[in-house]
């Protein structure tokens, strides 16, 4: 955009400091092996990595609520940890970065969820999951009602699903009733199974390969991308469609119709984990800072651009995203 320079990037960024952004959604324990490989092993043809270290991070919507708090914004965490020593760890990181664990409900029925990536030269060579997708039950839905109607500075509202079970139909639905009597945002990106749940919100960020499978359609020509988002914009009834779509960037349709598309920013692509997380939490934020849905847009995607040239789920900050500018 030829508007969006860096002056108002920062004056976007003033606007939204300190404000307050409700995230719901499927969360996750990243836990990373970091080394090198120099050989592979004699037992199987597999790489040997020598093991430098190991870190742990917020993963899934948590990492929506990390890039959130390195953008200035607080955050009010909301889904399903476990009663086990991956909760205990997964709330101390969320506290020592800022991030309200008051919405996290703990189920003693299931594990936290963790992600085991092992690393090797900067690449990932394997990833291991421990995870139950059972959805989340009615004491579960009422602690992260609760935690929204006891928060009452939130602005806005951020739904990360990831099927992992943390959102049900029934939360969605008293989720959107709460935010629409209130006058908040809601923002979503989703996966498949509540795909068609949202209704009326004011962002829906799909990708190429989720709104394919919901559509029944194929998405590959720039005519078969402005029909899905005509579609989902009808269907949902919502204010604005971002589709995802990879190396090709963005699309954003608006309800007045106008059509957006917003070229890839990636310099060096390096690991696409979490890029669509740093989207959806730029987004909201910026247009909390009283940005155009176009600009809010087109910042999230040099957010995206940024998080995909570096390895491993990191979060960005107003200082990179001020850099590619």
């Amino acid at each position: 955009m030829k508007n969006l320079n860096r002056t108002k990037v920062k004056e976007i960024f003033k606007n939204f400091a300190g404000k307050k952004i409700a995230v719901i959604g499927d969360i996750m324990l990243d836990r990373y092996f970091w080394g090198s490989v120099t050989r592979v092993s004699p037992e199987a043809p597999v790489p040997v990595i020598d093991l430098e270290h190991e870190s742990f991070h917020l993963g899934g919507a948590a990492n929506v609520a990390s890039n959130l708090n390195s953008l200035g914004i607080k955050s009010v965490l909301c889904g399903i940890i476990g009663d086990d020593n991956s909760a205990e760890m997964f709330e101390q990181i969320c506290k020592d970065k800022g991030i309200d664990p008051s919405g996290l409900y703990r189920d003693s029925s299931r594990p936290t969820t963790v992600k085991t990536r092992i690393i090797g030269n900067n690449q990932q060579i394997v990833r291991l999951d421990r995870e139950v997708k059972d959805v989340i039950d009615s004491a579960g839905e009422k602690h992260i009602l609760s935690t929204l109607k006891n928060n009452s500075d939130i602005e806005s509202i951020i739904f990360g699903d990831y099927d992992k079970g943390a959102i049900s139909t029934i939360l969605i639905k008293e989720v959107l009733k709460y935010a629409k009597s209130k006058n908040i945002s809601v923002y979503v990106d989703p996966k498949f199974v509540n795909f068609f749940t949202y209704i009326g919100v004011t962002a829906f960020k799909p990708n190429k390969k989720e709104a394919s499978q919901a559509l029944k359609i194929e998405i590959k020509t720039e005519a078969d991308v402005k029909k899905a988002g005509a579609m989902l914009l009808e269907k949902l009834q919502c204010e604005n469609v971002l589709l995802t779509l990879g190396d090709k960037g963005m699309m954003l349709f608006e309800e007045s119709g106008n059509i957006h598309h917003i070229d890839t920013k990636a310099r060096l692509v390096s690991d696409v984990s979490g890029a669509g997380d740093t989207v959806i939490a730029t987004l909201a934020a910026c247009k909390l800072g009283k940005a155009t849905m176009k600009e809010a847009a087109t910042i999230a995607n040099i957010a995206a651009g940024y998080v995909c040239g570096e390895p491993g789920i990191v979060s960005v900050t107003k200082e990179d995203i001020l850099s590619y500018l």
